[in-house]
């Protein structure tokens, strides 16, 4: 299997409803792409006494990248357009790959797309599982 990219997003004033409908439009979104999978993140085991056996992470999401080498930037760029998309409301996104991080929030559209370039670049040029 490929790489996992694990997908952070936060909006500011979001109640945790609307984080978690955010989460699932983007999901929606990025299970289009060439990616293997796309599940919701898990927060850990449930507190004692209910029923679930893990509470998802709301606005977490972890991408399975597979084997090929176009997958990372499609992914990136999604993401990229949801954090656009935030229609003058404060949005974060947190992308982590193999221990890199990179946090976008208020950074211009111009630098936003210089650091996801060295983002993907460093992955792609490393071998990370998302090559070919």
């Amino acid at each position: 299997m490929g790489a996992e990219l694990r997908v952070y997003l936060a909006e500011q004033d979001a109640d945790p409803e609307r984080l978690d409908r955010a989460t699932g439009f983007l999901r929606q979104e990025l299970l289009e792409l060439d990616v293997e999978d796309v599940t919701l993140l898990r927060a850990g085991a449930a507190p004692p006494g209910t029923r679930a056996i893990d509470v998802a992470l709301v606005g977490g999401l972890m991408v399975a990248l597979g084997q090929t080498a176009t997958a990372l930037q499609a992914v990136v760029s999604t993401v990229s357009g949801w954090l656009s998309r935030g229609q003058g409301t404060n949005r974060t996104v947190r992308i982590e790959i193999d221990g890199d991080v990179l946090e976008l929030s208020e950074a211009t559209s111009a630098d936003q797309m210089r650091l996801l370039e060295l983002f993907v670049g460093r992955h792609t040029a490393t071998g990370t599982g998302n090559q070919r």
